[in-house]
């Protein structure tokens, strides 16, 4: 009954957490049902990336200036992820062999567990989806510095259920509790960002016919000047 009632606890903050990305993202569809009913086919612009700076699985430091000039494609997850992680990562392997001919397309997955994945953990999680080093990159730092990237800069909802201070709190990811372990909360969701570090469209990785729009997505950016 307890146990029940934390998660039913950490939805609700998650819903709190998520709820302005949220009503973006409702903004934005009806901008783009518009533009489709004038003529435009465009992707809406949902928001901007922030200036940030984490370190890729190769040790070398990764910030927002890398992110222009290509269309990427980003995703949150952790290597010792009991639920959506693994899945998320095949779907992207996927994406990346999908569209091995677009040199103008990238990859990153992001950990939500910094103190655990480290660049070696990231590099051997990596060679399990075989990600190429250039295409697809896994990312970590500092946990508070990820947090608002996923919270403030790609408006995705993310908590760790250990942290009592709030969703910026350093501490575990995953921790024991008891004979279990708790899970940290992150979405699923995989973000299309365009050549100027724009957000443009936001995939449910669980989702068949979302992953099909975003390879048409991702195409539509490619055709834009």
């Amino acid at each position: 009954m307890l146990q029940r009632a934390l998660w039913a606890g950490l939805i609700l903050v998650l819903i709190g957490v998520g709820g302005a990305g949220a009503w973006s993202l409702v903004r934005g569809r009806t901008a783009a049902v518009r533009g489709l009913a004038g003529g435009s086919s465009r992707l809406p612009v949902y928001g901007s990336l922030p200036d940030f700076s984490l370190i890729e699985r190769s040790g070398r430091r990764v910030e927002r200036l890398e992110f222009l000039g290509k269309i990427w494609v980003v995703d949150f997850m952790y290597t010792r992820c009991p639920d959506t992680c693994p899945l998320q990562s095949a779907e992207m392997a996927r994406l990346q062999a999908d569209l091995a001919a677009e040199s103008d397309v990238r990859l990153a997955s992001i950990t939500v567990d910094p103190e655990r994945d480290t660049p070696q953990v990231l590099s051997r999680y990596a060679d399990r989806f075989k990600a190429d080093h250039v295409r697809w990159l896994f990312l970590t730092g500092e946990k508070e510095a990820i947090y608002r990237l996923a919270q403030e800069g790609l408006r995705l909802p993310i908590l760790d259920p250990r942290n009592k201070a709030g969703v910026l709190e350093p501490g575990p990811a995953m921790a024991s509790e008891g004979a279990g372990r708790i899970a940290v909360l992150h979405s699923s969701r995989f973000v299309l960002v365009d050549r100027k570090a724009r957000i443009r469209s936001y995939c449910d990785s669980t989702d068949a016919d979302s992953l099909q729009r975003l390879r048409r997505d991702v195409k539509a950016l490619l055709q834009e000047e």
